[in-house]
């Protein structure tokens, strides 16, 4: 059987790195893609590529709370979940501030929590037994429990664990509707990776677009590579 091709796509943190990458493949692929951003740039940049904008602040409450509203009578087939931030570069056990943990762990995991359960209406229904749509949530392999082996940016590698828990119970929750799955998108040329980084955005996101549509049920709540190759929790 081949891979659905992706026609009703949702990007949330799309105003630039992956996100804006991912806008950008979709279009040219054809897809409808409604993506968003927080700022004014971003939600151009967005519209620049042919994609509808929306204006969304996964960190704040109300934002996060009209974001139902304004995907209402959507059926996204394909939905990722970007918006991530690094925090404080700590090199070890390093306390971080009570902001810079809050600004981490809300953009990284409770925005995850907030944006899945409003996109769950917004689904594209199942069809011949099969879910009718998948989620991509961007993780890293820095929040691997079973393959860590530095403590660099310790805040960020919590709030990734902690996305690997969100996306897990989403799993179960969308079970035979949706087939979610974590990605480690490698370390990409982008502003959180640095210009050193092993990857350009355009591979990466490729790799992530070809992965998310070979997996079927069975592969729902798995973490995975950016080219499909599973990975430890």
């Amino acid at each position: 059987m081949s891979s659905p091709i992706a026609r009703n796509v949702l990007i949330v943190g799309a105003s630039r790195g992956l996100g804006l990458e991912f806008v950008r493949q979709y279009r040219a692929d054809g897809a409808r893609v409604t993506a968003t951003a927080r700022a004014d740039d971003g939600l151009a940049a967005i519209a620049a590529l042919g994609a509808k904008p929306l204006k969304l602040d996964v960190a704040d409450a109300a934002s996060a709370s009209g974001l139902a509203w304004q995907i209402d009578g959507e059926s996204f087939d394909t939905v990722f979940y970007v918006s991530g931030v690094y925090g404080p570069r700590s090199a070890g056990m390093e306390p971080p501030s009570v902001d810079d943990f809050d600004a981490v762990m809300h953009t990284n995991v409770l925005g995850a929590m907030r944006v899945l359960p409003s996109v769950a209406d917004a689904l594209a229904p199942p069809v011949a037994g099969q879910p009718g749509a998948r989620i991509g949530v961007i993780s890293s392999r820095m929040g691997s429990i079973g393959l860590r082996n530095g403590t660099s940016g310790w805040t960020y590698r919590a709030s990734k664990a902690a996305v690997n828990s969100v996306l897990k119970d989403a799993s179960i929750a969308l079970a035979g509707r949706a087939v979610c799955v974590a990605f480690h998108p490698g370390w990409v040329r982008t502003d959180m990776g640095g210009a050193g980084a092993d990857l350009a955005p355009e591979e990466s996101v490729a790799g992530m677009r070809r992965a998310i549509a070979a997996l079927d049920a069975s592969r729902s709540g798995s973490f995975l590579n950016y080219d499909g190759a599973p990975l430890a929790w």
